[in-house]
């Protein structure tokens, strides 16, 4: 037997959602975000150099 297909659900109206259609066609799109590195992988040194280190890089 053929199942009729489903009608679609009508999409509720949300004022927010209207709100920032508003915005996108006068203003335009905004900007693409950047992606915030994470400080818990960035390793930083825990210790200074000791002067003998620092003698020895150069």
């Amino acid at each position: 037997m053929i199942e009729m297909p489903k009608k679609r659900k009508k999409k509720r109206f949300r004022a927010v959602e209207a709100v920032k259609a508003m915005a996108r066609e006068r203003i335009g799109a905004p900007r693409p975000s950047r992606a915030v590195p994470d400080r818990r992988k960035e390793k930083t040194e825990k210790h200074k150099q000791t002067i003998g280190e620092l003698l020895d890089d150069l």
